[in-house]
């Protein structure tokens, strides 16, 4: 079984949303549990601290997994440092892992369905990860398959292998883009999304602090791909305002698996379908920033970045 790691901060409500769902889940009982929990900021509140309290009281009072191995950070490390740091320790001691972050609602079949694709497609070197998130992507009605490949990853419910993760390069070091970045290569950046080019110039600028866009780029310069069901296995519940990274949307992830009996059938010959890969690029073409999940002090640059790279 492939372990789950946790990512927690100060959201009481929408971390046991996310640990009942968990809890629910097909295969929790086998699954090894690594939750890191942040710690407060240097200028928190007293309110910020009692509901990091809240939390780090909360994820010692529960069961229903394999095992629970906790990690607290007595001060803030930041969203893209906790994520960075214990995927790494979770991969380096198990190999592969499955994360999750603490607005993420699962389907009771999400790990049946994360271990499986873990296990099928790990020596596929083309998937560079697995989703199980599915955004509203116009899908032609003529794919009739259960997965498909995109160039987009989606961090809401992900796994990936340790020898796909090790190949990240965080610092953005060995990629020519960044120092001069050429029209072919912002579109072969593209390929996931318009969106994708000023989330990137935005995280080098120290505009926002975002793995996530940093993790799309390498799998986008390895010309590799995220495997995603055509239903969605999770649902986000942390656009309500009350995550620093998300604020507000109106993304839903539809359609959402609902079925009661697992039937998502894997097979070894999938590939890139461009039907679906034009589809998926017609969402983010002139994409509104609010569901980039950027704060608003930072649209403007972003609309403007937009406009002056595609009109």
């Amino acid at each position: 079984m492939a372990p789950i790691v946790l990512f927690v901060y100060n959201r009481p409500w929408h971390t046991q949303q996310t640990v009942e769902a968990l809890q629910h889940c097909v295969l929790a009982a086998e699954s090894d549990l690594y939750i890191f929990a942040d710690g407060p900021k240097a200028d928190a509140s007293e309110e910020q601290k009692n509901k990091i309290l809240e939390i780090h009281n909360y994820i010692h009072a529960f069961d229903g997994f394999h095992s629970v191995t906790i990690e607290e950070a007595e001060t803030n490390k930041g969203l893209a440092n906790s994520i960075i740091s214990g995927v790494t320790k979770v991969i380096e001691k198990h190999g592969k892992a499955i994360v999750v972050e603490d607005d993420i609602v699962s389907h009771p079949f999400f790990l049946r369905f994360m271990n499986e694709a873990l296990d099928f497609y790990e020596n596929d070197e083309r998937v560079f990860c697995v989703s199980a998130t599915m955004e509203n992507f116009p899908i032609p009605s003529t794919y009739d398959h259960d997965v498909f490949l995109t160039f987009r990853a989606g961090s809401w419910g992900w796994g990936i292998w340790g020898d796909r993760w090790k190949t990240i390069d965080w610092n953005l070091e060995n990629y020519p883009i960044i120092q001069h970045p050429t029209r072919n290569q912002i579109k072969k950046f593209c390929r996931g999304g318009d969106d994708l080019w000023p989330m990137l110039q935005a995280q080098q600028q120290g505009v926002i602090d975002s793995w996530a866009i940093r993790w799309n780029y390498n799998m986008s310069c390895q010309n590799r791909f995220c495997l995603r069901p055509t239903k969605s296995l999770v649902s986000n519940i942390g656009m309500d305002g009350s995550g620093k990274h998300c604020g507000f949307s109106d993304v839903r992830l539809l359609p959402l698996y609902d079925d009661e009996h697992y039937g998502i059938q894997l097979f070894r010959e999938i590939k890139e379908t461009k039907a679906v890969t034009r589809a998926i690029q017609s969402v983010f073409r002139n994409h509104d920033v609010k569901h980039v999940g950027l704060e608003k002090r930072f649209k403007k640059f972003i609309k403007k970045t937009v406009r002056k790279l595609f009109g």
